[in-house]
């Protein structure tokens, strides 16, 4: 996203350094582990069983608000924290590796996690874990298409699936949908919408075709909220059809709770490889803290197992699936209405038909014609 890519000096001395530490602040260390994440791997669920597996551990956990305010912090000085970061899939091999920032993970200790892992992870081994030189840099768990989300019983499934983004261009549907704003994945959407691709430089005619769609999207939004309850909320009382931006993310909660006319979409095509739905995915990987605490590769390993690896995908308030679904043993933990809710039934055909979420190219433009189209 164009961050700021100063080289950060403070706190990465010699490999060693953390031999010349005082004893006492070594062994204070060794009992303690800081995770900077996306919600889920803070809840109690998850890091209650890791406590009294370490008892007398300080396990501490905070949850981001996004991937480059995380990776801000860790360059701000704060890689002397974190122990463990927990990022969507591009940073960890473009920025967080080549800045020193993460340290490559313990192969024979981890590969064989991918072997059991759903075929997206395991058929080749995810390559985004990995660095250039071939270091392991990262576990994948969580993730999921994000879109749009539809009303199936006013937009069948079929129909949003075949139109894709151009629905929201459909001047029939002006008042009858809202956007969540989350900006950053509204950027890449309006850009698909306008058959560009935010993962490469625009030209200006590219700039202007952007700019026409966001004015268009958010002056037929009936509701602009970054609330996806609120969200959810208008669409289940027919407020509104659609909402621009979302996926299995958003519409889990009201799915499992009944509500499976609210539906994510993932276009069945689109301008990008000729694919128009994005997806995310999440690494967790192992700060390059030289007073690193070596419950960090433990807690990476811990939330490998089966009763763990549902608690990350349904922590409380979303549901996603996880990499680890391709082990028949973390599979049978979810019933059949939790896999309704993350729509297992079309998520590898949703897969096949998104690309890999990236940084967009022009990102400070891009948000600079948003804004004023927001604000218009």
């Amino acid at each position: 996203m164009n961050l700021s890519r100063r080289a950060f000096t403070a706190g990465l001395g010699a490999a060693g350094a953390s031999s010349l530490l005082p004893r006492a602040a070594r062994a204070a260390r060794e009992n303690e582990l800081n995770i900077l994440c996306w919600e889920g791997y803070n809840t109690d669920d998850v890091l209650g069983p890791f406590r009294d597996l370490h008892p007398g551990a300080t396990v501490r956990a905070e949850s981001g608000t996004s991937d480059p305010d995380m990776i801000n912090k860790l360059r701000a000085g704060e890689v002397n924290v974190w122990d463990l970061i927990n990022l969507n899939q591009p940073w960890a091999r473009g920025q967080l590796m080549p800045e020193g920032l993460i340290k490559p993970l313990n192969k024979e200790r981890f590969l064989p996690y991918f072997e059991k892992m759903a075929p997206e992870f395991s058929n080749p081994t995810y390559p985004l874990a990995f660095s250039p030189a071939d270091e392991l840099i990262g576990m994948p768990q969580r993730y999921g298409p994000f879109s749009f989300v539809v009303n199936t019983d006013v937009i069948s499934r079929e129909l949003a699936e075949d139109e894709g983004w151009k629905i929201f261009l459909d001047p029939a549907m002006a008042g009858r949908y809202g956007v969540l704003t989350y900006d950053n994945w509204n950027l890449m959407h309006m850009c698909i919408t306008g058959d560009l691709n935010p993962f490469e430089p625009l030209d200006e005619a590219g700039f202007a075709r952007f700019d026409e769609v966001a004015r268009t999207i958010f002056a037929g939004a009936k509701l602009l909220t970054d609330d996806l309850v609120a969200m959810n909320t208008a669409l289940i009382n027919g407020e509104i059809d659609a909402y621009f931006t979302g996926g299995t993310y958003t519409a889990s909660p009201a799915r499992l709770d009944g509500l499976t006319n609210v539906r994510a979409i993932t276009p069945r095509s689109g301008p990008i490889n000729g694919k128009g739905g994005v997806v995310w995915i999440e690494l967790t990987s192992v700060v390059n803290n030289p007073q690193g605490s070596p419950l960090a590769e433990d807690f990476l390993e811990f939330v490998q197992k089966p009763e763990i690896c549902k608690a990350v995908g349904f922590a409380e308030g979303t549901y996603n699936p996880v990499a680890q679904m391709g082990d028949p043993e973390v599979f049978a933990l979810w019933d059949e209405d939790e896999l309704d809710a993350i729509q297992w039934d079309s998520l590898e055909e949703e897969m096949a038909n998104s690309v890999e979420y990236d940084v967009v190219t022009d990102y400070d433009k891009l948000m600079e014609l948003y804004t004023a189209a927001r604000r218009a």
